[in-house]
């Protein structure tokens, strides 16, 4: 298996245990549809959350967050407007991303709300 694939692996893991502390229940992984994919789908406080995961290595050639674009954005809505069609009770939702970077130490960057 390529590093790259190795290190998204490990950083999905590490986000689940991430946002299940900060209070978060999460109810799908890796959930699919077509093309699309989204990498965490948890609630918090009656509140969807689609949760975009980058993780890197190190951040020296960029932070983990800046690597999710536009293109990448409109695939998760995409996947998401699916995802509430199946599952259309839900009155509030947000889209997030949740940069991990590994190394020198394992360090956290959770945004939320993200908007194009």
């Amino acid at each position: 298996m390529a590093k790259h694939i190795q290190t998204g692996h490990y950083g999905e893991a590490l986000a689940c245990i991430y946002i299940e502390k900060l209070g978060f229940e999460i109810l799908n992984l890796n959930w699919r549809h077509k093309n699309w994919e989204i990498d965490i789908i948890a609630k918090k406080q009656e509140k969807l959350h689609f949760i975009e995961v980058k993780t890197k290595s190190h951040n020296k050639h960029g932070y983990p967050e800046t690597q999710v674009g536009v293109i990448k954005l409109q695939r998760l809505i995409n996947a998401a407007e699916e995802y509430l069609h199946l599952n259309p009770y839900w009155e509030r939702v947000s889209f997030d991303i949740l940069a991990i970077t590994l190394q020198p130490k394992v360090e956290y960057y959770f945004i939320e709300d993200v908007y194009l």
